[in-house]
């Protein structure tokens, strides 16, 4: 028995089961075993030391003067030669030898064992892996199967789904990459798990393992726009007056971002300053370009946005990827306006007009606040190609809205 003990230490240390439940599963194997071997075992009982794995098997039989079935009744001759106190009527317990089980009934409670064993694995893999849902882990790249993407994250292979892939990474077998847990299933053959390299929460855990301030609350991310491949928004907040968020999330001489970046594979990152007022939040998420005024409108979640006509296409950005980020990323309705295009269609008049001066924000204004961090600019974002219009005063800037 000591090997027995010996045994199931090790499987409780190697594959995190518990002692309990593989002795429960050792009982439930002699009782099958039983069951085949004598062909029922309703009256089969089990007694076990958990302590030192000694067990003993007994067929638990009525004392009778005329035995009409042997296996659920004993003679009172014989129930005397197991204890001389049973008497007509009483319960006999007759042992049984479990050497005596034949080759078909021991196989049975081998595979009642192992049965067990492998549930309790698939189990223990569910559990661990379902508790880290929604973060990231780094993974190998195993093969691929079909468009899909076989990586391998510890103990099991994960799933990258096609359209989880960003288009422009391409991975070759043992590479490590970074992945987000999207989905844990449980399975018959076990936990079947999905993971993302697109999704926005990949950018924000990055960033939590990168900045000691995120990690604690202290900085914390309000919002993330992205389009994986290309570029993303992050707008941040500090808890802390003494702390600069954006400054923590970029890290001397831009480390920290370009750490993050280089894990989504040169994936442009903006970080921005986060702000209640939703007319400075949508100033400071058009950078870099400069804004004159932005009036906004929080009941319609739209806002009026005028630039000088040299910034009207970095404002847009290339195939117009600038302003569709600030609108998602702010949730706003965004009609970007050039100066003379606005002076044409008379918005100045209507900003004179506006009673409150919350709604819109001024040029010298946005300049200060468009400034959060100027000498670190080029190490957090690099601005678009901006494209080449034959006239650009004449062009109509397009509205973005959040998707």
């Amino acid at each position: 028995m000591n090997e027995l003990l010996e045994a199931l230490t090790v499987l409780e240390k190697e594959k995190d089961i518990s002692k309990d439940v593989l002795l429960d599963a050792i009982e439930n194997s002699l009782i099958q075993a039983c069951k085949s071997h004598f062909g029922r075992a309703d009256n089969i009982k089990v007694f076990m030391n958990r302590e030192t794995c000694e067990y003993s098997l007994y067929a638990e039989k009525e004392v009778v003067e005329t035995v009409e079935d042997p296996l659920m009744q004993i003679s009172l001759e014989e129930a005397k030669k197991l204890n001389p106190q049973n008497y007509i009527r009483d319960m006999a317990y007759v042992p049984v030898k479990s050497k005596d089980f034949g080759r078909i009934s021991t196989q049975i409670a081998k595979n009642v064992i192992l049965q067990k064993i492998r549930e309790e694995e698939r189990k223990v893999l569910y559990d661990q892996y379902f508790a880290m849902e929604k973060e990231v882990v780094t993974g190998i790249i195993q093969r691929t199967v079909g468009n899909n993407i076989s990586v391998n994250i510890g103990k099991c292979d994960a799933i990258l789904p096609e359209n989880e892939q960003v288009r422009t990474e391409h991975f070759e077998p043992t590479q490590r990459i970074k992945v987000y847990i999207l989905e844990v299933k449980a399975t018959s053959k076990g936990p079947r798990i999905q993971v993302s390299r697109t999704h926005p929460e990949l950018v924000k855990r990055l960033f939590e393992m990168q900045v000691a301030e995120v990690k604690d609350g202290t900085v914390e991310i309000k919002g993330i726009a992205r389009e994986a491949g290309s570029r993303t928004k992050m707008a941040v907040w500090s808890n802390d007056p003494n702390v600069d968020a954006v400054g923590a999330c970029v890290g001397m001489n831009g480390e920290r971002v370009n750490a993050v970046v280089r894990e989504l594979c040169g994936e442009k990152v903006d970080i921005i300053n986060w702000n209640e007022n939703p007319a400075i939040l949508i100033e400071n998420a058009l950078n870099p370009a400069q804004v004159i005024c932005v009036i906004a409108d929080e009941e319609e979640k739209s806002a009026q946005v005028i630039v000088p006509d040299n910034q009207l296409s970095l404002a847009i950005g290339k195939v117009g990827q600038n302003a569709r980020l600030a609108a998602k990323l702010t949730g706003y309705k965004i009609d970007i306006k050039s100066e003379t295009e606005a002076r044409e269609c008379g918005l100045f008049d209507e900003i004179e007009g506006l009673d409150s001066e919350d709604e819109y924000i001024g040029y010298q204004e946005a300049a200060e606040s468009s400034a959060d961090y100027p000498d670190d600019r080029d190490s957090v974002e690099s601005a678009d190609e901006v494209p080449d219009f034959e006239d650009e005063e004449s062009m109509e800037a397009p509205e973005f809205t959040e998707e």
